[in-house]
């Protein structure tokens, strides 16, 4: 007879036994809502709120609307509510929604590709003027971004937008937000292939198809045939990058998994050469498996990258052909490095038909709907259809002729937006910030533009290729991570003891180049006001210990903790 264990000591604490309820993962089977976004998605797909915000809520205004359209299925719209003015950085954490709520939106259009004729950029500005106080931002995702809108307004701004072909819906929520794409596509001189057929195609399958619309959270995309890697493709949840196969020829390089935020990650290559003709289908693969296979139980895991980094590229390139694709991709090289530096294509550059595309620099972003509408008078003037969108918050000018360009630069010179601008200038970059958004923490435009004069005037002989990158919260809206100078918002306290705004400073990162998130210094925090001094030291620093033709990045990799503080 076997021996009766003896009973356990008093003092052995017992295990909890509790039941794992999975990542919520459809494909598991787990379809019980995990979370209260995924419970209002389940009750309602977020593209039916467009009916209610036409018949009720904009009838009945702001007091109208349920919450749960308010925080939730109004961005599957393009949608958000804006920040209640005179909210300080410190209460962002601790309110709640309804008190940071202001009772006007942010309306995000979503401009695919970039690609806007000078009739759409009229519109835009002219509904600016009209409904946004003027507001009018280019985002670093080709949109451009309203404030100020009244619900009432909506319907009438819709009919407007749709009337010249553009669009908000998905521009916001756990959806497939704009397709960034080659803002030269199809005319540059060194393009290895145009993105754009198969760009419009994706759209035609995805755009406001139910099939799509209940991701686990935001999907972003890129497409880009150009040499210079102008989509920033790396961080992206998908990406077709352009590539010439030796055997097959011209097509694109698939990444998958790539995001920045608050747990930022690089994307990853498959190792798969797609034709043209055959990204829509794989787009659609690679999107389904994010829908069915991504993780719904927590918000702050449910980005495609945390799928990508638990299986690998190797496990999410099977899955992606057995289960959705049912063929084999064929395997391919990786994108050469780009050979230019700037990947903006400011200033002025042939196009292969002969005649010229013109880039040009607004301040961070910051443009209005006079100026809009003025750009869109330039360009026509200047022989120009078309007007084009960057993901580095710059636009461009198309379809130039030769004998038309030094007027078309002069003609923007007079309205501040530089084809000509300095290294600071056309490298600085800011998100919406404390002036709008109900998550940032400090001022991000006004300060990005006052920091673009301060180097300018202290330093106008710097010429290096760098970027200045401010964000007014942890998200990384403005891609802190990946810039030579990245300023992450926070609340610091100043030589007087007292709590002011001020930045986290990130240093060396790179996209294209050597990717790779740039470093931070243990304790090193700027304020507000010392930020032009701590930049101008720096690069001061840079400028005197660099080797020849050595970047920015590659120093503050190399260089010490002193010289960077």
């Amino acid at each position: 007879m076997a021996a009766t264990p003896p009973e356990p000591a008093a003092t052995t604490p017992r295990r909890k036994v509790s039941r794992h309820r999975g990542e919520g993962q459809w494909a598991a089977g787990h379809f019980t809502p995990l979370n209260g976004n995924e419970q209002f998605k389940k009750d309602d797909d977020g593209l039916n709120v467009r009916t209610r915000i036409e018949t009720i809520y904009s009838k009945r205004g702001f007091d109208s609307i349920d919450p749960n359209d308010l925080r939730g299925r109004m961005r599957w719209w393009g949608l958000y509510t804006q920040r209640r003015p005179g909210i300080d950085g410190g209460k962002t954490a601790v309110l709640e929604p309804e008190e940071l709520d202001d009772e006007y939106f942010m309306l995000r259009v979503r401009v695919d590709g970039g690609a806007l004729t000078t009739a759409q950029l009229r519109v835009i500005g002219e509904i600016s003027q009209e409904f946004a106080r003027g507001t009018a931002d280019i985002t670093d995702r080709q949109n451009v971004q309203y404030h100020w809108i009244r619900i009432e307004d909506v319907p009438e701004i819709w009919n407007r937008l749709e009337g010249v072909g553009l669009s908000t819906v998905t521009a916001c929520g756990d959806t497939p937000r704009v397709m960034i794409g080659s803002p030269v596509a199809g005319i540059a001189e060194d393009e290895i292939i145009d993105g754009t057929p198969a760009l419009e195609e994706i759209k035609r399958r995805v755009l406001g198809n139910k099939a799509y619309s209940n991701l686990p959270r935001k999907f972003k995309t890129a497409i880009s045939g150009s040499p210079v890697l102008d989509v920033v493709h790396e961080i992206n949840d998908v990406a077709f990058v352009g590539v010439r196969h030796p055997e097959h020829g011209p097509g694109f390089d698939l990444w998958v998994g790539g995001g920045l935020s608050t747990n930022p990650k690089l994307g990853v290559r498959l190792n798969a050469w797609v034709p043209i003709e055959d990204v829509p289908d794989v787009y659609e693969g690679v999107i389904s498996i994010f829908r069915d296979y991504g993780y719904r139980r927590l918000r702050n895991r449910a980005r495609l990258k945390f799928l990508v980094a638990d299986w690998g590229p190797e496990k999410f390139r099977q899955v992606l052909e057995d289960e959705y694709l049912k063929r084999k991709l064929t395997d391919g090289p990786a994108p050469d490095e780009p050979v230019a530096r700037w990947r903006d294509h400011i200033g002025v550059h042939r196009q292969k038909d002969g005649r010229y595309y013109v880039g040009f620099a607004p301040r961070v972003g910051r443009v209005d709907g006079t100026t809009l509408t003025k750009i869109a008078d330039v360009a026509e003037a200047h022989g120009s259809g078309r007007v084009r969108t960057t993901v580095e918050q710059k636009m461009i000018v198309l379809d130039v002729a030769e004998g038309q360009v030094d007027s078309l630069v002069e003609s923007l010179e007079a309205l501040d937006l530089s084809a000509r601008p300095s290294t600071f200038r056309r490298g600085t970059m800011a998100c919406t910030g404390i002036e709008f958004c109900k998550l940032a923490i400090v001022e991000t435009k006004a300060r990005g533009s006052q920091l673009i004069d301060e180097l300018e005037r202290r330093l106008p002989d710097f010429d290096e290729p760098l970027t200045i990158n401010l964000n007014g919260c942890p998200n990384a809206c403005a891609r802190i991570q990946v810039a030579d100078i990245g300023l992450k918002g926070q609340l610091v306290v100043n030589g007087e003891g007292e709590q002011v705004e001020g930045y986290q400073v990130h240093l060396g990162g790179a996209l294209g180049l050597d990717p790779g998130f740039g470093r931070k210094v243990r304790g090193l925090k700027v304020t507000s006001d010392e930020l032009p001094d701590y930049i101008e030291r720096v690069l001061r620093r840079y400028r005197a210990e660099r080797e020849d033709g050595e970047r920015f990045a590659t120093w503050a990799a190399r260089a010490s903790e002193e010289a960077l503080s």
